[in-house]
C-alpha cells in the first residue's frame, strides 16, 4: 500500500528520527487530504505539484504532501483511526500502539518534522467541512507564532479564527507537532465533492499565509493591534436514546448559522414529530459571562461519531503582543527558498 505523498512510494515504515538527515533548510509544509474524503485541497495540491507557478509561494520553499494517501484513495475520512488525532506525543512514542494512520503520522514526522529528512518548521493543514464555516482558520492553543500568523491572515482577508483549546476529548492534531502551524478550513461542501469556490478560498487563505511568512522572513511583518478569536467553550451532541440513536436533528433555524450567536430559548433541535428543543446553555457557556455563545461546525458530517452536533465558542479580542511577531520572524528567518 502506498503511504507516501502523491508520486512518492515509501518502502516500509520510516524511523521517527533519521540517522543522517539531509542538509535542507526548513521549508513550509502544506498538507492536504489529512481526511481522505475532503477532496478540494488534494485536487489543488496535485495542480500545484504539476504547475508550481499556479500557487503564489512568496518565495517560500514548499513541501506539498497528501496527509493520508490510503484514505484518499478510498475516499474515506480514515481507515483505522482519525489521522488528525494521531499526533499525541505519548501515542507516537508508544511502539505497542499501531494503526495505518498512526504509522502515517510517524512517517510524516520522520520525513517533514523539524528534525526530519526534509525538515519543515511551519505547516498549513488544508481542510474542508460540510458546515457553513466559510473561509476560516483554526488555531490550537496560544503559541505566539501561531497567533501572529493568524493575525496577519485575518488582517489581509478578515477570516474568522476558531481558537481551539482546553478540550481533553479532542487532542493530537497534526499542526501541534510543528513549531508553527494552523488549519485552513473552508465550507460548506459535501464530502467527496470538489467545488470551485471552496478551492479558490483555500488558495487565497494559503497564499495570504505564505505572504505573511515572507514578510516575517524579511523583518517587514506588521501586525494589527488586535486579533479577534472565537475561543472554544465546549461541544454539544444531539439528544440520543439509551442505545445512542439520535432523537432529534439540528433545527432548520440553526442549520447553516455558524458564527452567529445563540441565545437561551432559541430553537436548536427538532424531533421527528416537529417538536422544537430550545438551547439551554451548558455550564461552560453559562460561566462565560459578558459574551454570547457562538456555535461553529454546526452539523459537521464527520463529527457525529465524535458525539458533536456543534461546538460553542466565545468571541474575544486579543491584544497583539510584540512577542508574537518576534517568534514568527525567528522561525521565518530560517525558512529556505525554492531550489
Amino acid at each position: 500500500m502506498n503511504l507516501g505523498r502523491i508520486g512518492l512510494k515509501i518502502q516500509g515504515p520510516l524511523p521517527l528520527r533519521p540517522l543522517n538527515p539531509l542538509p535542507h533548510a526548513p521549508a513550509v509544509l502544506v498538507v492536504a487530504g489529512t481526511h481522505g474524503n475532503e477532496r478540494n485541497a488534494p485536487w489543488l495540491l496535485r495542480h500545484w505539484q504539476q504547475q508550481p507557478e499556479a500557487l503564489a509561494s512568496a518565495g517560500m520553499a514548499l513541501e506539498l504532501v497528501i496527509g493520508n494517501p490510503a484514505a484518499y484513495a478510498s475516499n474515506q475520512r480514515y481507515l483505522d483511526r482519525d489521522l488528525n488525532r494521531c499526533f499525541q506525543p505519548a501515542l507516537l512514542a508508544d511502539p505497542s500502539t499501531t494503526s495505518l494512520e498512526l504509522e502515517r503520522a510517524r512517517q510524516l514526522l520522520a520525513r517533514h518534522g523539524p528534525g526530519g529528512e526534509r525538515p519543515c518548521s511551519v505547516v498549513f493543514d488544508l481542510h474542508s467541512t460540510t458546515s457553513a464555516m466559510g473561509n476560516c482558520l483554526v488555531v490550537y492553543g496560544r503559541r505566539p507564532a501561531d497567533l501572529a500568523l493568524a493575525a496577519a491572515i485575518q488582517a489581509r482577508l478578515g477570516l474568522p479564527v476558531y481558537l481551539h483549546e482546553a478540550d481533553a476529548a479532542q487532542r493530537g492534531f497534526l499542526v501541534e507537532r510543528w513549531p508553527c502551524g494552523l488549519v485552513i478550513e473552508v465550507g460548506p461542501v459535501p464530502q467527496g465533492v470538489v467545488q470551485a469556490t471552496i478551492c479558490r478560498q483555500t488558495q487565497l487563505a494559503l497564499e495570504a499565509g505564505l505572504a505573511a511568512l515572507a514578510e516575517a522572513r524579511l523583518g517587514q511583518l506588521r501586525l494589527p493591534d488586535s486579533l479577534t478569536v472565537h475561543r472554544h467553550l465546549g461541544s454539544l451532541d444531539l439528544p440520543r436514546d439509551g442505545e445512542g440513536r439520535p432523537l432529534a436533528c439540528i433545527h432548520p433555524q440553526r442549520q447553516h448559522r455558524d458564527w452567529r450567536a445563540i441565545q437561551p430559548g432559541d430553537p436548536l433541535f427538532l424531533d421527528p414529530d416537529g417538536h422544537c428543543l430550545t438551547y439551554v446553555p451548558p455550564v461552560q457557556a453559562a460561566a462565560a459571562a459578558g459574551s454570547d455563545a457562538v456555535p461553529v461546525f454546526i452539523n459537521e458530517a464527520a463529527y457525529g461519531e465524535k458525539g458533536i452536533a456543534l461546538s460553542l465558542t466565545q468571541r474575544e479580542r486579543l491584544a497583539v503582543q510584540p512577542q508574537w511577531a518576534q517568534e514568527l520572524a525567528a522561525l521565518a528567518a530560517g525558512l529556505g527558498a525554492p531550489l
